[in-house]
């Protein structure tokens, strides 16, 4: 009988968790006026606080993209910080509307965890982080090494794989959290830190001396990072969609934070593709409809945060402290792989 018990009560729970799901997030947040956005406990150049205690970074941004877009104002956000151990539960139990956290997409986390991902937003992969003085310059040269280690993350399972099809072992050294990873590596409980290569870019910049440090050049994995949402809510999913892809399209056809309003204000003298974005002149169709917004739900959402390639190159651009290179991240146009689908 408790057997029984237990399967009906998880069926229960399911059909419950089914039914939160098919509610209209977009209308909890209008009514709530507040997007809640769940972002990493503390990520330099993704999510963090000034010394105003105001969060900036790259995942921010996006999240203030959407809540801009939403209920006009990117700064009606609250922001939910969540270790990568909880992140999706947060995200699941209704705590956050969306989630934008250094978050890999994989089949499992898409299908198994009924998460619904968003475009990818920046694409990483996995690399290592080790003090110059431990005379090692390649993951090849790791064999018995012990590793700072989150647990129940990707990189967990691509350290295994890593490590055993180059025939070594290595010694882990687990936590539920980055922070206390970061803590266990500087004070030299392990030999190596590993997880996706912007985050060793952030741990490095933060670091007391990060001329004593080198990240290793072996890329192990692929990271598409992206932003998701809950199963279940397609209009929801949609607005999250296209704000991402307004973003990057905005940067292909050289629409700024700086030059949107004048596009807005010339739309008859654009490009009619600028104009579908931007949701101007007399002939667009009126996209922002299609999703449960008006027609200037872009035109907000770059105000607020600019382009892609603003958001990218003042976060974590090279004259920032992470000192990241476009690569990847360059537009498909400019010899990466950034490449959004059109509004059209």
């Amino acid at each position: 009988m408790k057997l029984i018990s237990k399967v009906f009560t998880s069926l229960a729970m399911t059909a419950m968790a089914a039914g939160a799901a098919q509610a209209s997030t977009l209308d909890d947040v209008r009514a709530a006026d507040e997007l809640k956005c769940v972002v990493s406990t503390g990520t330099i150049g993704f999510s963090s606080t000034d010394a105003n205690g105001r969060y900036v970074g790259f995942d921010v941004d996006f999240c203030r993209a959407v809540a801009a877009a939403v209920l006009g104002d990117g700064e009606k956000v609250k922001f939910v910080p969540a270790s990568s151990a909880v992140r999706f539960t947060v995200l699941a139990s209704g705590e956050g509307d969306i989630l934008f956290r250094n978050t890999t997409e994989t089949m499992g986390r898409d299908a198994g965890l009924q998460m619904t991902f968003l475009p990818v937003t920046y694409y990483d992969g996995q690399g290592f982080l080790a003090p110059a003085d431990l005379g090692v310059s390649s993951a090849t040269e790791l064999d018995g090494a012990s590793v700072c280690i989150q647990v129940g993350t990707t990189t967990e399972l691509n350290l295994a794989d890593y490590f055993r099809s180059n025939g070594m072992s290595y010694e882990p050294v687990p936590v539920k959290d980055f922070d206390e990873s970061l803590s266990n590596y500087a004070a030299g409980r392990c030999d190596v830190l590993t997880t996706d290569a912007s985050a060793l870019a952030s741990t490095k910049a933060a670091l007391e001396d990060p001329s004593a440090h080198i990240v290793f050049p072996e890329i192990i994995s692929k990271e598409p990072l992206g932003g998701a949402v809950r199963h279940g809510d397609d209009q929801w999913a949609d607005i999250g969609k296209w704000v991402v892809n307004a973003l990057i399209n905005a940067e292909e056809m050289g629409i700024t934070s700086a030059n949107v309003a004048d596009l807005v204000a010339s739309a008859d003298s654009n490009d009619p593709g600028i104009n579908r974005l931007i949701g101007a002149g007399a002939d667009t169709k009126d996209f922002g409809a299609q999703i449960g917004l008006d027609k200037a739900w872009a035109v907000r959402a770059i105000q607020a945060v600019g382009n892609y390639g603003e958001i990218f190159e003042r976060n974590v651009g090279v004259n920032t402290p992470l000192g990241l290179a476009r690569g990847t991240n360059a537009l498909w146009t400019d010899g990466g792989i950034l490449y959004a689908a059109p509004i059209r």
